[in-house]
Order: structure tokens, then sequence, then C-alpha cells
């Protein structure tokens, strides 16, 4: 197995010995992934990103967990293994943990379905780290330098079982900038790529991904059991997908024989994929687009009068901070209210959101209230969460969360 020279190999992680706060303590019995530098009371001088830190219960003095020490974060502990029986870290420790976050997905790939992802991160205990494989291409995003110094066997590990051909590795804003390593974001580290655009399957519906260039890993693939069921609800219907990027409800719309379907986002780029990404396949439905910030296209929408079967409105994340909360339901409230005039009688409106400072029960409370105060009448369908392949780990880890309201 030759994997490209500048993936790292020859690293040696130190071992350090921590001790924590008693709430710090507390989080890592519970299993949270996650310990904030104001929770470490202990540790090594001479620490560094990728150091492995065995950390220390106050009373015993024996091991309760072990995380990834990373300088370059408020989270300095990313933790690995929460338990307390001794364990060696090594590439079988990794490659077991592969294997259990593979059995999850068979399922899933028991469908027709060939793109799916293989580590959600913290969730499937490699924080910072997301694998997604596209047919036979499998793309590895690195959000911090923790996984430098076991990235090598990492990588030998998720091509053996994942059976890709290709790997491509993605890099975080931070990781791009940063000096500590030889990785360029895109690299193609395994194999070779005929085509920076990746083809795969989704439920029976053609789809293409720039793995390269393309948001996260090239597309986004925890939204795919709503994007089924919306194209279920669509046949015959007339369809508005808004903040579509790529056009995953959009396609599943045409494919499943929606009679129109309006692909709404502000990239004319995304849009042009969106449309390649529906001619993948056969459909006898018109594809239009609208190329323009989403607020201002619904409120045009909704004053000339128009309206859809289905309508789906899966916004970007409004709270990336926690300042950004208020705001964020805010737009979700307008968002709402836009979404059911635009929404036809008898009609189904779909409001999904991917804020994870914003809960579900928060989002679904807004939806309620906002629908609740205009004169038609309604009903929750379902509320949904990620797809199988997004298992949620904890309570962070639950970022989407999707409402379907069906108007009588």
């Amino acid at each position: 197995m030759i994997i490209s020279e500048a993936i790292p190999s020859n690293l040696k992680p130190k071992r350090l010995a921590v001790k924590l706060t008693s709430n710090g303590e507390q989080y890592v019995h519970q299993g949270h992934p996650w310990v904030f530098s104001d929770s470490i009371v202990k540790i090594n001088n001479d620490a560094n990103t990728g150091d492995l830190a065995i950390i220390f219960g106050k009373r015993r003095n024996a091991m309760i967990g072990i995380g990834l020490y990373d300088a370059n974060s408020p989270i300095q502990l990313k933790m690995i293994y929460n338990d307390t029986a001794s364990v060696v870290i090594d590439a079988e420790f990794f490659k077991q943990k592969i294997q259990t976050a593979y059995a999850k997905r068979l399922p899933l790939l028991e469908t027709n379905t060939n793109s799916y992802r293989l580590l959600f991160g913290e969730n499937d205990g490699f924080p910072s780290l997301i694998a997604d494989v596209y047919a036979d291409v499998l793309v590895v995003k690195l959000y911090s330098e923790i996984w430098l110094p076991y990235i090598h066997s990492i990588l030998e590990s998720l091509i053996s079982i994942s059976k890709c051909k290709t790997v491509v590795i993605r890099l975080s804003r931070g990781l791009q900038q940063s000096k500590t390593h030889q990785l360029k974001d895109g690299d193609v580290v395994y194999g070779t790529l005929e085509n920076e655009v990746v083809q795969f399957v989704e439920h029976g519906v053609n789809f293409s991904a720039n793995v390269i260039k393309g948001h996260k890993t090239g597309y986004f693939l925890d939204h795919r059991d709503n994007r089924r069921q919306v194209g279920l609800f669509s046949n015959g219907k007339t369809v508005l997908d808004v903040f579509s990027y790529a056009g995953g409800f959009s396609v599943h719309a045409l494919a499943n024989g929606a009679t129109e379907v309006t692909s709404l986002d502000i990239s004319a780029q995304a849009l042009e994929i969106a449309k390649q990404n529906g001619e993948l396949n056969t459909y006898s439905g018109i594809h239009h687009t609208i190329a323009d910030d989403a607020f201002k296209a619904l409120k045009h929408l909704v004053k000339k009068g128009v309206v859809f079967d289905v309508v789906v409105i899966d916004p970007p994340s409004f709270a990336k901070q926690q300042t950004e909360i208020d705001l964020a339901k805010k737009k979700y409230a307008q968002l709402a209210q836009l979404g059911e005039q635009l929404t036809a009688k008898k009609g189904l409106l779909v409001l999904a959101s991917c804020s994870s400072r914003v809960t579900a029960q928060a989002f679904y409370d807004i939806n309620i209230a906002t629908l609740s105060s205009t004169k038609r009448t309604f009903k929750t369908i379902k509320n949904t969460q990620h797809d199988t392949d997004h298992p949620i780990g904890f309570p962070e880890g639950a970022y989407l969360k999707c409402g379907y309201y069906r108007f009588d």
C-alpha cells in the first residue's frame, strides 16, 4: 500500500500525565469527547499537539481516560478513550474503531447507495476527523493537527476496510495555513483521481461531488434520508428547494416525478452543479434555477403570488457563535413565515436547521409557533435528524433537525 510521502509516518508522540478539575473528571466519566483548557489542573510542560494525554483521577490516581492534546484549541484534550481498563493506543486500536464504525453503516450500504460517512468525528471516536466515501473515492478531512502522528496507519485501515481505490485529503483553514506539515488541501495521497468530480449513487439517484474544491468533503451526506423522503412526496408536484447548493432535494424530486422544480441558491456555480446532477438522471419535469439571496428571492416570490406543492428550506448554520443564537432564531421564524406563504393548499413545508447551538426542541417550537400564528391549519408529519451514517455520540453532535409540516 503506497501512501504519499506527504503523509507523516515516523512521528512519535509522547505520553502526558494529566489531572483535571472535578467538573472535568465528571465530563470524562460521562463519556464526553471534549475537555477544555480551564478544566486542566496539571499537565507536562513540554506537551505538544498530538501527544497522548493519559488522564488520572484524583481519588485513586488511576487512569480514567485518554485524549489527544491540542495546543491550538480551547478544547485542549480531544478524547479517544473513555474507560479505566488498560489499553494500547496503536494502529490496531484505531483499526478496531474504524471496523466498529463501518459495521454501523452496513444497513445503509445494503440499499442502492455507495456514498456514506465512514467516520463522523467525535461520534465515532475520531474527534476533528471526518472520512466520507463517494463510490471508490475516500475523502478524509482533518480539522486538527492532533492526527498527524497517527494518520498514516489510520489511512491504511480506512483503505483496507472501505476498499476505496483513491484517497483525497482535505484540510480545515487552520491546517491549510499551518507550516508544521507538508500536506495541501486536495492532495491525492493514495491511488489516482482521474476527475475531481466523482459520481456516486444515493438511494438509486445519481449525483456528483467535487472532492477537491467542494464544500467540506464535496457534498452534504447528512440529509440523505430527508432527500429520499422529499423525493417520495414530490411525484406529480411542483417543488421549491431553498438554499439548494448542489441540488440534493431538487434532484431527488425530479428523479421521483416532480413536474417542476425550482432550485434557489446565492451561488450560480452551485446551481450549475445542481443542473448537472439533475442531468445524471432521467426525468421529465422542468428544472428552474434562481441565483439570489434566499430571503430577498422568497419575498419576491411571495409578492408575485407563486406557490409550490412542496417547499424545502435548508439554510446553512445561522449560529456559529453563542452570541448569534437569538438572531438565528429570528431568521428561522422568518423562513418559516415565508415558507408558509409559498406553500400551496394541502402542500408540504419542510424546514431544516444545522445550527448545533439551536436545540432541536427550540427549532421545532419556533416552527410551530410561527405556523400557528397564521390562519392555516397544519399537521406535523414527522421530525427527523441525521441519517444513519451520522450516529450521535454526545449532545453537541446532534446538530441536524428537520420538520415536515402538512397544510390542510
